[in-house]
């Protein structure tokens, strides 16, 4: 007999649903809820075995063994209680990031499942020769592969005995060999504030958008300010503006913002606008989308009052500032009124999303004045600068917009943990197939020696660059 699968929520927890109906918000909620006790519990087989004795008719042991099979399936061997489906091992061993994706959309296996005697992600982690293994391995994660898995059990003894904190260095084995990309996203996945952080929208119709840490690398208390903005009941429009300097992650969060909570997307480049009216004539400009004949306006009519994103890339760079005049009806309302004379579009659901420059400068003064300018930003040091921060957008883009904004974002400067996990997979991105190739010591050598050629005001491109240099350098 075919053995019945039970979803679980290691493999809920990050699963984007296929929509989301606001009338039923309450039942998705419940949903959520039974995601925290979800607790199966296996009957054991000699629960289930109603096989009468020995002295027992051949009669009634018949209509039992009828009667048992038509309340409760055969009981399947003990071993195969414990066997997965073989569907992730076979998209692992193959190396191909495509199928692992598939195979976790589609529910045809969890991210913790065993594969062999090892978790999947243990197994990925092991397989030193697979070329795109960080790949699958954020794949794993961001579908809520648990690195519990990971742990030494001796080890953690061993640290109770000598005194140091729970789980000090039960990761320290499996992290000794890897490349610092890989590293960086399985302590991110590993890190207790992580998990807070996924917990404010953990009930959310946006628990989706957690994936996206092991697409951005940096910008942790970004993503916690981002999800306690999303966790709170909203009476108006989400609006948020990303500011902070080039090369920090701004644009790439906004371009995965709609893919994660699969729901379309339009970008609008805001330096090509002359006037007012051109914001709604704008075409869509994302590089990931393919191209479209719909305008801004096309777009709000299709999906009017269904949720969707607009990203306002480089707002601050509009030929006139009078051109953001035509927001403020739309951010404060929810309506929108494309000409004289036109009805009113239901834009509530929309999520504004807008890309700026702005306070770069206030970014790298505010982390120079920290006592340690390398190491992460505390909750309450962010906070500082998101404060310092919004006056001055004020004063560019004007208090009457800014007072309809939900949040400013910084997006700060990055620490060198960060900037060695950007610099490995600009490496294995440059690198391509002949990566796996390459001796570690000479990937290490490229990776820590382009940390030199960092410029900060350029962020992580700069470090792409100088990756690409020290490549050529070696053919």
């Amino acid at each position: 007999m075919e053995q019945q699968l039970h979803s679980r929520s290691d493999s809920r927890l990050s699963e984007p649903p296929d929509s989301f109906d606001e009338r039923r918000e309450d039942e998705y909620y419940e949903y959520a809820e039974a995601d925290e006790e979800d607790i199966t519990i296996r009957r054991p087989a000699s629960a289930l075995d109603h096989t009468p004795g020995i002295f027992a008719s051949q009669q009634q042991t018949h209509r039992q063994s009828r009667r048992r099979s038509s309340f409760f399936p055969a009981p399947s061997p003990v071993h195969a209680i414990a066997t997965p489906r073989p569907t992730l091992l076979f998209a692992l061993a193959s190396d191909d990031v495509d199928a692992v994706r598939r195979v976790l959309e589609s529910g045809e296996a969890r991210p913790n499942d065993d594969v062999g005697p090892q978790s999947a992600l243990a197994f990925t982690l092991a397989n030193g020769q697979l070329k795109h293994r960080t790949e699958m391995v954020k794949l794993l994660l961001a579908y809520g592969a648990d690195t519990a898995a990971l742990r030494d059990a001796e080890a953690e003894t061993r640290d109770e005995d000598a005194g140091a904190p729970p789980g000090a260095s039960r990761l320290s084995n499996v992290l000794e060999n890897l490349d610092p990309a890989t590293r960086y996203y399985i302590e991110r996945a590993d890190s207790p504030q992580t998990r807070r952080t996924s917990a404010l929208i953990h009930r959310s119709y946006f628990r989706p958008l957690t994936r996206v840490r092991y697409e951005l690398i940096g910008q942790e208390r970004v993503l916690e300010q981002l999800f306690r903005v999303l966790s709170m009941p909203a009476l108006a429009p989400i609006v948020v503006l990303l500011c902070g300097p080039s090369g920090h992650g701004k644009s790439l969060l906004a371009r995965k913002f709609g893919s994660l909570l699969q729901v379309p997307t339009h970008t609008v480049n805001m330096t090509t606008l002359q006037n007012t009216g051109d914001i709604w004539r704008s075409h869509s400009i994302a590089p990931m989308e393919a191209p479209s004949d719909n305008s801004l306006k096309d777009f709000l009519i299709e999906n009017e009052g269904k949720r969707c994103v607009v990203v306002l890339d480089e707002i601050e760079k509009t030929h006139d500032e009078k051109i953001l005049s035509s927001l403020l009806m739309p951010w404060e309302y929810g309506r929108c009124s494309f000409e004289a004379g036109y009805r009113h579009v239901d834009v509530s659901k929309v999520i504004w999303l807008g890309t700026s420059n702005i306070g770069h400068d206030l970014v790298f003064e505010h982390q120079d004045g920290r006592p340690a300018p390398s190491t992460q930003l505390s909750r309450e040091e962010y906070v500082d600068l998101m404060g310092l921060l919004r006056p001055r957008v004020s004063i560019r883009l004007g208090p009457s917009l800014l007072s309809r904004v939900t949040a400013v974002l910084p997006f700060v400067a990055f620490t060198t943990e960060e900037k060695l996990a950007i610099a490995a997979e600009a490496l294995q991105a440059l690198a391509g197939e002949a990566f796996a190739e390459m001796p570690p010591a000479t990937r290490d050598q490229i990776v820590r020696a382009s940390l030199g050629s960092y410029i900060a005001p350029e962020g992580a491109r700069s470090l792409y660059r100088a990756v690409s240099t020290l490549l050529l350098d070696t053919m």
